[in-house]
């Protein structure tokens, strides 16, 4: 795992009258503050990425469909440098992903639907100056591929 990402399981709670997720508590090790909620989408096939913060941590499930995060780790005193890790997030597999400061980070919505991505940073957006630098999801500077090889897994 790349130094200082963490994630948590998230447990479905269901009864009669339907079911209830916790995604982020402020008990939770994981948390350390809260900016805000947005919740943005990806069609089918749709890649959102790359980008990092210099400030923030990102906090981030999918809650509706599926989608593949690639996270990659460029800061060069990192121990984990040059690592790349992916995960498949959403309904089939509920899991918070904490992000750290420099990392960058993307997600792709696998699937035939519209995948609902739900985010919870430590920072509110600053519309001014975004805490946000980004780079092209087909950028040679990231060893990852966002195309499907079947049989093969990345990262």
């Amino acid at each position: 795992m790349i130094e200082g990402v963490k994630t948590k399981n998230l447990r479905v709670i269901p009864d009669e009258r339907g079911w209830l997720m916790e995604i982020l508590r402020c008990d939770d090790p994981i948390f350390t503050q809260f900016g805000q909620v947005y919740l943005t989408t990806a069609y089918p096939g749709v890649v959102k990425g790359w980008h990092y913060h210099k400030l923030q941590t990102d906090n981030f499930t999918c809650i509706k469909g599926m989608m593949k995060v690639a996270l990659y780790d460029d800061r060069n005193s990192s121990p984990t440098n040059g690592e790349v890790n992916e995960f498949f997030v959403g309904e089939k597999n509920p899991l918070l992903i904490s992000v750290p400061p420099l990392v960058y980070h993307g997600f792709k919505a696998i699937g035939e639907e519209t995948a609902y991505f739900l985010s919870v940073p430590t920072m509110a957006y600053n519309y001014r100056e975004p805490d946000e630098y980004r780079l092209p999801p087909d950028t040679d500077k990231i060893p990852y591929d966002w195309i499907l090889t079947p049989g093969k897994r990345h990262g």
